[in-house]
C-alpha cells in the first residue's frame, strides 16, 4: 500500500504479490475520501486476492479537504475517473474494473454511458439513487446508455434507495447486472464490515 500521484490522480495504489492481476479504481462518496473505511476494507480484501487496487480521491476532494461535490464541476470528477482508469491501465494488462460508493458510484456510471468501453465492469457500492425521501426523483437517466456489466451493492436499510426500487431501476441497463444485499446495512455498508470475498469478489468475477 503506497501514496499514488500522477498528474490528476491522487491516492493510495494497493500492489498484489502477482503483478498479473485485473485492476479496481475505486472511488469514495460526497462526504469522504479515499481514506474512508469501506473503501480500505474492500481494497485490502481485493489486494489478498490478487487485485491492483488504486483508491483514488475525486478532483473535487484534491480541491479542498471538506465539503460536497458541486453539480457544476461533477464533469471534472468523471475526467478525474477516467485518467484513473488509464493510470490502472499503465499498471496492469488485466481487465480494468471501475468502481465506487454513492456518489463516486454515480460518477462512474455517468462516465462508463458517456465511455462505452473505458472499463470492463462496474462495482457500485450504496448506489444513490435518489436523495432522502424523493423517491421520485431518480438518478437513472444514463442507464439504458450503460453497455458494461456492473454490480450494485447494497444495503437492505439505505435511505438513498430500496432493494426493490433498485431491482426495479437496473432493468433499465442493457448490460448485466447483479445486486448484492447487505442485510441491515445503512448507506455506509457498515464500513466494510460484512464478507467481501464471497458476497462482492465472488459475483463479480461471475460477470466479467
Amino acid at each position: 500500500m503506497t501514496p499514488f500521484a500522477k498528474d490528476s490522480v491522487r491516492g493510495v495504489l494497493h500492489r498484489p504479490e502477482n503483478t498479473a492481476g485485473p485492476g479496481l479504481v475505486l472511488t469514495h462518496g460526497a462526504g469522504g475520501n479515499c481514506n474512508a473505511p469501506l473503501l480500505i476494507a474492500v481494497a485490502n480484501a481485493f489486494q489478498t486476492a490478487g487485485w491492483w487496487v488504486l483508491r483514488c480521491d475525486l478532483p473535487f476532494r484534491q480541491r479542498r479537504r471538506f465539503g460536497p461535490p458541486s453539480p457544476a464541476t461533477a464533469s471534472h470528477d468523471r475526467e478525474g475517473l477516467r485518467d484513473a482508469v488509464e493510470a490502472m491501465r499503465k499498471l496492469t494488462s488485466g481487465q480494468v474494473i471501475l468502481g465506487g460508493h454513492s456518489y463516486g458510484g454515480r460518477q462512474a456510471t455517468m462516465l462508463a454511458a458517456e465511455a462505452p468501453g473505458l472499463a470492463e465492469a462496474l462495482l457500485l457500492f450504496s448506489y444513490p439513487l435518489h436523495a432522502p425521501g424523493k423517491p421520485a426523483q431518480l438518478r437513472t437517466g444514463h442507464f439504458p446508455a450503460l453497455r458494461a456489466p456492473a454490480l450494485f451493492v447494497h444495503g437492505t436499510k439505505d435511505p438513498f434507495g430500496s432493494i426493490e426500487e433498485m431491482q426495479t431501476a437496473v432493468q433499465l441497463i442493457p448490460a448485466r447486472t447483479e445486486i448484492v444485499s447487505i442485510d441491515g446495512a445503512a448507506h455506509d455498508l457498515k464500513r466494510g464490515k460484512f464478507d467481501i470475498e464471497g458476497l462482492v469478489l465472488a459475483p463479480l468475477r461471475n460477470l466479467l
